[in-house]
């Protein structure tokens, strides 16, 4: 499958101009001829109206495609865009003004869109891919919740500056614990990467091996040898090959990052990378949860329920005035005679589906700190039935997994 225009890809000192690009293919390509030769969309089409099945793989190669030539003008040559990133800037808020129409219209799409999101995850989460789709839906939700408060609810004088102000202070506070969130969360080095110490340091264990100086014990190192073991969660040397380790080291060999995993660390699937004391995979940052970036995850999630809950309890004294605020919620007469203020009630039950599921995530995150168990070994206690289950079932003790 060509893309866009057949010319070579251009020379090391040839630049693109700002609607061209480098296919997948390797071929310089211009974005006028984006809809031109695509083999596979013409026979999709073609058969969808002959009412013909497709051949299997057919819709990957469509998709694969699509994402390759939906790009926009640049500088240095036209930007690849992420697909995963337009529907919740574009659905979000068409589904709001509509259900903001009429209740029952609000009941459906506010009961629906939990539904999809989750089938969406599931289907993401069986193909193991990376998508910035939930990434871009909670940070637009973020802002178009923001501007929805400025625009309808602020006006209408019932909110004090300084209860604006307290409230984009949450915000800033929760995007900065965002910024620390999707740092390193704690990669280990690995010989697959473009760091090569790692790969040194299995080197040099290699070479004592062969010297004839590990005094039979072939996962043994000596001074100045990087070491795979861990002192109360850390280490610093993390290479050796399951042939040069005990039998404890090959049980923590990672063959995709060749390296040996100290205690507690773990590999993800999603990522392609080994992070000490993973925790999990998150979505919503779309980073793993590890020991360098789990403080500041807790303080995302902290940060988002104050905030939404401020908000929540803003607007609900704004448009249903006299009403206690949890009663507003289920109960606020005439709100849907203004379409202003039925928007505002509608983002106000938007914004309390997303804080109970984060504040479900953020009370299990709490509940598995105080036991002292990651999200990824309650999940391995559980597939290997080594745990049981406390508080019904909120945590996992790990404690025969985490006993040596």
């Amino acid at each position: 499958m060509a893309g866009g225009a057949g010319r070579p890809g251009p020379g090391p000192g040839e630049p693109l101009c700002c609607c061209e690009y480098v296919a997948r293919g390797g071929e310089r390509a211009h974005l006028v001829a984006v809809l031109c030769d695509c083999q596979d969309l013409d026979e999709g089409c073609d058969r969808l109206l002959t009412c013909r099945s497709l051949p299997p793989g057919m819709l990957e190669r469509i998709a694969d495609t699509v994402s390759d030539r939906f790009r926009i003008p640049w500088f240095t040559g036209a930007v690849k865009v992420n697909v995963s990133l337009i529907p919740p800037l574009v659905l979000l808020p068409v589904f709001l003004h509509v259900a903001a129409l009429h209740f029952l219209l609000a009941f459906v799409i506010l009961t629906s869109l939990p539904i999809v999101v989750l089938w969406y995850y599931y289907l993401t989460h069986r193909r193991k891919e990376q998508t910035l789709f939930f990434l871009s839906l909670g940070l637009f939700s973020l802002g178009y919740m923001y501007y929805v408060f400025l625009r309808e609810v602020v006006p209408q004088g019932h909110v004090h500056h300084a209860q604006v102000a307290l409230l984009t202070c949450g915000l800033v506070l929760m995007l900065v614990a965002l910024s620390r969130a999707k740092r390193d969360p704690g990669y280990l080095p690995s010989c697959t990467s473009n760091d090569k110490s790692p790969c040194q340091g299995s080197t040099k264990l290699l070479s004592r091996k062969v010297l004839g100086i590990a005094n039979g014990l072939q996962g043994a190192a000596g001074p100045g040898v990087p070491s795979s073991r861990v002192v109360n969660g850390d280490t610093k040397g993390y290479s050796r090959t399951p042939a040069e380790g005990s039998a404890e080291a090959k049980e923590d060999w990672c063959p995709k990052c060749q390296v040996v995993q100290p205690a507690r660390a773990g590999h993800c699937r999603l990522c392609g990378r080994c992070v000490r004391r993973l925790d999990h995979h998150c979505v919503w940052i779309n980073s793993c949860v590890g020991e360098q970036n789990h403080q500041a995850f807790i303080l995302v999630l902290s940060f988002f329920l104050l905030t939404a809950v401020y908000g929540i309890m803003l607007t609900l004294n704004t448009i249903c005035r006299g009403q206690a605020t949890f009663l507003a919620l289920f109960y606020c007469p005439g709100v849907y005679s203004d379409y202003s203020s039925a928007l505002s009630f509608t983002c106000v039950w938007y914004c309390t589906i997303v804080t109970s599921g984060m504040g479900y995530i953020l009370l299990i995150q709490l509940l598995n700190i105080s036991y002292n168990v990651t999200e990824r070994e309650a999940r391995m206690a559980l597939r290997d039935n080594s745990g049981r289950r406390l508080l019904g079932g909120l945590v996992i003790d790990t404690v025969k997994l985490l006993a040596p």
